[in-house]
């Protein structure tokens, strides 16, 4: 298995090379951009942050204090705008009891402590708690999304229903606990069903994968 996932990584590098991603200024955008990014596409989150910075209020302090109406307007663009402002305000209220609002001091807890606290948030599940982990706090943790469990259920490496865990363990259990390659991969695996692996008519001839 660990033979099979390298060679896959190797061949999506070698036909997209790096990735580049999270694309964020700050650990914090990369916070609220995981929150905000459930349930839609990631342009829509870059209409919803770039709202946010214009007003000057990318900041978890500046952020908690404003009004729900005033958070929910701002970020319209990413959808399900009052579901998502309430889980925003879950997150700052955790963020900054906490770790008073510091990426910094976050990311010098322990992962499993860590993930934990995250899980426990209203709104935040293991994907969106992983990302937060992996691409705000450099911690060695694999993301899994339905690009990952679609490119490995079409290549016969996992079930279709297979759950969030068990793809996760996948990965931790036969690549080598490294921040970057967990990085690469995932955002390469996003990349590929994108471009190549889409849910309805995949564009299978071309496939870097084939």
């Amino acid at each position: 298995m660990s033979r099979k996932l390298y060679a896959i990584y190797k061949k999506l590098y070698r036909c997209f090379g790096r990735q580049h991603w999270w694309p964020a200024d700050s650990p914090f955008e990369v916070m609220v951009g995981a929150i905000l990014t459930q349930n839609t596409s990631w342009g829509n989150v870059e209409k919803a942050i770039g709202a946010l910075k214009k007003e000057k209020l990318l900041s978890a302090g500046k952020l908690y204090r404003l009004a729900h109406r005033k958070i929910a307007s701002l970020i319209r663009p990413a959808g399900y705008y009052n579901i998502k402002t309430k889980r925003l305000k879950s997150f700052l209220s955790f963020f900054l009891k906490n770790y008073q609002g510091s990426a910094k001091k976050m990311s010098l807890a322990d992962i499993q402590k860590l993930r934990r606290q995250l899980l426990s948030v209203n709104g935040i599940g293991p994907e969106t708690a992983d990302s937060i982990l992996l691409y705000a706090l450099n911690k060695p943790v694999f993301v899994v999304d339905a690009y990952t469990k679609r490119v490995l259920c079409r290549h016969r490496l996992i079930k279709e229903n297979e759950e969030y865990a068990q793809v996760q363990s996948l990965f931790m259990q036969h690549l080598k606990t490294d921040t970057r390659l967990f990085n690469e991969y995932h955002a390469l695996l996003v990349k590929l069903g994108k471009e190549f692996c889409h849910k309805n008519k995949p564009l299978c001839q071309g496939c870097p994968l084939n």
